[in-house]
């Protein structure tokens, strides 16, 4: 049958991406206790086209997916985009699945499971000269405010805030190992399941520690830090103030080869 993309384009205009965008599908990905889990993510995929090419095979993207989905590793990851360069004679292939993480998290208290949903994304690239692959995780805390603490007779406002932690591939690492840190530097984790037992423990713990935007963000950098697993990182924390109309927000980044911080990491170095 004749093929249309492979025909010949006179314009002169190269395309940086063509692709699939917000394809949903189920995928399968590693799990720290129970080895697997099973998850759907949406995904967008995108080679480059050169200006010769009138149009890429849309089709060879999902075909490419469908093959990897019942191992989304880190490592496999790159594997897939690298299949998308190859099959499509492509210079660069990009790729983003983002899916929702389920842990069973157990009442501080009365030890009532539940699960709770953590947001986590892959984003890579693989091109001629090199790739690039980072993982980002949203974790919901819980923070109670310093000032109003110290400054009020009676009580403290408090929040429920959202900490994203965005890591470039080092050696092998756990998502579940960031999302403590960061649990473990908030006022206090969320839970899905609590009981009254619960809700007062969890009240009166995060009472006891207060933290900023600004703390949390400082308190999850120095740890992430001391692991040395990563060649580059970076947290943000929003809170969704309880007394604005407004969110308060912190970023920071570590990035040894910039020497400063910068807003994203650069695509497209190739960092084993």
């Amino acid at each position: 049958m004749i093929d249309i993309q492979n025909q010949a384009d006179e314009r002169d205009v190269p395309l940086a991406k063509v692709g699939v965008k917000g394809l949903q599908y189920p995928i399968r990905v590693l799990d720290k206790v129970n080895s697997v889990q099973y998850t759907t993510a949406k995904v967008d995929l995108f080679a480059d086209l050169p200006h010769h090419f009138k149009g890429t095979h849309m089709s060879r993207f999902i075909e490419i997916f469908h093959r990897h989905k019942d191992d989304i590793s880190m490592p496999r990851f790159l594997e897939m985009l690298r299949d998308i360069r190859r099959e499509l004679d492509a210079e660069s292939a990009f790729g983003t699945v983002a899916f929702p993480y389920f842990l069973e998290k157990k009442a501080p208290v009365s030890g009532l499971p539940g699960m709770l949903s953590y947001e986590c994304r892959y984003h890579g690239s693989v091109r001629s000269d090199g790739k690039h692959f980072t993982v980002s995780v949203a974790v919901p805390v819980t923070t109670v405010c310093p000032c109003s603490k110290a400054i009020s007779d009676r009580g403290a406002h408090n929040q429920r805030g959202i900490v994203t932690v965005e890591v470039e591939l080092g050696p092998f690492f756990w998502i579940e190992d960031l999302i403590t840190i960061v649990e473990n530097a908030a006022s206090s984790p969320v839970y899905s399941l609590l009981k009254r037992e619960d809700e007062k423990f969890i009240t009166e713990a995060a009472y006891d520690n207060p933290k900023f935007v600004e703390d949390l963000v400082r308190d999850v950098y120095i740890k992430i830090k001391e692991l040395e697993q990563f060649p580059r990182f970076s947290v943000e924390a929003e809170n969704f103030e309880s007394i604005h109309n407004h969110s308060a927000f912190a970023y920071a980044m570590y990035d040894p080869q910039a020497g400063k911080d910068g807003e994203s990491f650069p695509e497209g170095e190739n960092h084993e």
